[in-house]
This record gives C-alpha cells, sequence and structure tokens, in this order.
C-alpha cells in the first residue's frame, strides 16, 4: 500500500500565506488594545512574529504530515479531532519558543511579561489554527 499524498509545496506555500495573512489581520487590532500598544507598532512585531511562524508553519507542518502518513497511513484532510488538538498545541508551543525573544527584545519586556503576552498570542492563534486548518483541509481536500 502506497503512502497516503502529501501536500505540494504550491499547496503547502498558499496554506502558509493565508494562515499568517489572515492571522496577522484578526490578531493584531485585538493585541493592540489589550497591550496598550500603538496599532502600528504591533502590527509590526506580529508581522515579524509571523514570518517566524510562518517559516515554523511549513516546518512543522510537514513533518508532522510526514510523521501522520508514515505512522496512521492517513492524509492530513483525515486528521481526527483529537489529533488535530494535539497539531494545534505542538505548533503554538512552537511558535512560543520561538517568538518569546522578539516580544522581548521589541517591547523592552522582561521574560515574564513577555511569556504572558506569548501565552495571550498562542491561546488565540491555537483557536484560529484549529478553525484554520479544519476550514482548509475542507477546502482544499487532498487527493489521492
Amino acid at each position: 500500500m502506497n503512502a497516503p499524498a502529501l501536500r505540494s509545496p504550491r499547496d503547502r506555500l498558499r496554506q502558509v500565506v493565508l494562515f499568517e495573512a489572515s492571522g496577522l489581520l484578526l490578531i493584531a487590532p485585538p493585541f493592540a488594545w489589550a497591550s496598550g500598544e500603538a496599532l502600528s507598532s504591533s502590527i509590526g512585531m506580529l508581522a515579524v512574529l509571523s514570518l517566524i511562524a510562518a517559516l515554523w508553519n511549513a516546518a512543522f507542518n510537514t513533518g508532522f504530515d510526514y510523521c501522520e502518513a508514515r505512522l496512521a497511513r492517513r492524509r492530513a484532510d483525515q486528521r481526527p479531532l483529537g489529533l488535530r488538538v494535539l497539531h494545534a498545541l505542538a505548533f503554538e508551543g512552537g511558535v512560543i519558543v520561538l517568538t518569546l525573544p522578539v516580544i522581548m527584545l521589541w517591547t523592552g519586556l522582561n521574560w515574564q511579561a513577555a511569556l504572558a503576552a506569548d501565552i495571550g498570542l498562542a491561546l488565540a492563534y491555537v483557536v484560529y489554527a484549529f478553525f484554520f486548518h479544519l476550514a482548509y483541509d475542507r477546502c482544499f481536500p487532498l487527493h489521492r
């Protein structure tokens, strides 16, 4: 039996660009309001964080899909609910590790305050990632 299909590089690029652009538009205004930062500063920082997250997104999702295809013999668009939750949490955990230093440098916050801000962003993005990837898999299913 052949391994299930993975997303093409072009499809993965579309997924990452849509995820990051939509996320930036949805998350920047509430972050600016909650943090008291200017919207322009928030957008700038979140754009940098989005670039980091986009690179992580491509690497993480490709690796996760590869492992799932090899271990479960299943395509990403067939992922069960529990694994979708684990996927979203693992993705955001990696993002926190990668973005915490940027938040500290950009805002001048100590690591505890920056971590609180990063966790707040991560919680927003966990919910967003879950629904985005569910919708993406429905809109752009993989074909055998």
